[in-house]
């Protein structure tokens, strides 16, 4: 059994011998796009759409921080896959107590399962809009990807990640027609990137935009799949991967702000400019930008980039699942059986909710799986913080004192909100 994560794509991407800088960042590109897509999935439209109708364009600040945020936290993940060459689960297997690491691996267990609700629940609301097929079909049919999933996997990690790439230009294309036709206020979307005071009903959609910042399977997806490049193990070798995954981090996470961006945007523009603050579910959004852009192309737009949302986002969590499994536990199981599984237990909880409160209680689902995200987040951010900042693990690439000061204090920041984001959900 081997002990590499993700053992059949481990090292399967070459970066040596390339005759350019630009040859070699196209090799080292990939991980990043795949980890962003978690940053657009479903559950992340909900607060967009909210905060654009409601506050217009103050709130584009709120995201921008939340990029930073995740593009240090996603250095980092990558920083100690590179450099100490194992995922976030296995060192947290090599190096905390037996007991300790069945706790991690359960709640790491229950985010990627809160994550794939997320993403079944956006994908059938997306057949939904765009078919016309009850939410309960579209539910079901969501079980077809784990084949496509499996499908892909078989041609390697360059074709997957091409794939994924591809969905996630279906996505930005489709949004950068939709602001075309609203014609946003440039003026005003400028204004919104300069922070502002927040208070009341402002300050919690804000919790909501920062409190989904970083999922916490894609901290444990991208400390594994940068090991999927063959690069040099010497100094200069694994100082140029940190560059150039860096890059690609910085990149792949700014087109994931852009896509967040173009939603809040699409929502100002249209709903808050129209005197609409109350738009708060994807399907109320979808079915009031025909009537407000004059245009049929728009909501099949809408529902085209929300079904790629969805399903780009599962390729994420079946992997993650993988790395989870086999890095805490040492277990390998089948990827078809794993795969039915994680997405089986995704799909009882919605055909419950459908079945038993009906369509319309759905929204709520949708914003109950951000917060059983937002409940694991603390647990891989901290371990993630101490491994990269431990010098017998990362010799001379762990991160420095200044870094340590920052990651501690971005973490406090998404920890110490997603705490008051849950007092807030709780107690209302």
């Amino acid at each position: 059994m081997s002990s590499k994560s993700l053992s059949e794509i481990h090292q399967s991407v070459a970066t040596e011998n390339k005759s350019s800088s630009w040859r070699r960042l196209l090799a080292f590109s990939g991980p990043a796009y795949l980890v962003s897509v978690g940053y657009m999935d479903p559950g992340n439209w909900a607060t967009d759409i909210a905060g654009g109708s409601a506050f217009g364009y103050k709130l584009l600040w709120v995201l921008l921080m939340s990029n930073l945020m995740a593009i240090l936290l996603q250095s980092l993940a990558a920083r100690l896959g590179i450099v100490a060459g194992v995922d976030l689960a296995k060192a947290s297997r090599q190096t905390f107590p037996k007991a300790l690491n069945i706790l991690l691996y359960v709640l790491a267990q229950i985010a990627i399962i809160a994550c794939d609700l997320a993403e079944v629940l956006g994908f059938a609301i997306g057949l939904k809009l765009l078919f016309g097929f009850s939410l309960i079909v579209g539910v079901l049919i969501s079980l077809l990807d784990t084949f496509l999933i499996l499908a892909l996997q078989r041609f390697g990690v360059r074709r997957l990640e091409a794939f994924i790439i591809t969905l996630v230009a279906i996505i930005g294309f489709s949004f950068l027609l939709e602001l075309m036709m609203a014609k946003p206020d440039l003026h005003a979307v400028a204004s919104g990137l300069v922070p502002s005071s927040l208070n009341g009903s402002a300050l919690f959609i804000a919790i909501g935009i920062l409190g989904a910042t970083v999922m916490p399977h894609n901290l444990y997806l991208h400390t594994a799949l940068v090991q999927t490049r063959k690069f040099d193990k010497d100094e200069p070798g694994i100082k140029r991967a940190l560059r150039f995954n860096f890059i690609d981090s910085v990149i792949a996470l700014n087109l994931a702000f852009l896509v967040n961006a173009a939603i809040l945007i699409l929502a100002a523009s249209t709903f808050h400019q129209n005197g609409l603050s109350n738009v708060a579910s994807i399907e109320q959004a979808h079915a009031l930008l025909n009537r407000l852009l004059g245009s049929r192309l728009a909501p099949v737009l809408f529902a085209i980039a929300l079904i790629a949302a969805g399903q780009s986002s599962t390729v994420t969590g079946t992997l993650a699942g993988q790395i989870v499994m086999e890095g805490y536990l040492n277990l390998k199981m089948k990827p078809w059986i794993r795969r039915l599984l994680t997405r089986s237990v995704a799909i009882l909880p919605a055909i419950i909710v459908l079945l038993w409160f009906g369509e319309s209680a759905i929204n709520e689902l949708l914003i109950g799986s951000q917060v059983v995200l937002s409940m694991q987040l603390g647990f891989a951010i901290v371990p993630l913080i101490l491994f990269v900042s431990n010098k017998k693990r990362m010799g001379i690439f762990a991160i420095s004192t200044f870094w340590q000061i920052i990651s501690w204090i971005v973490a406090a920041i998404i920890i110490g909100l997603n705490l008051l984001l849950l007092y807030n959900f709780f107690i209302s």
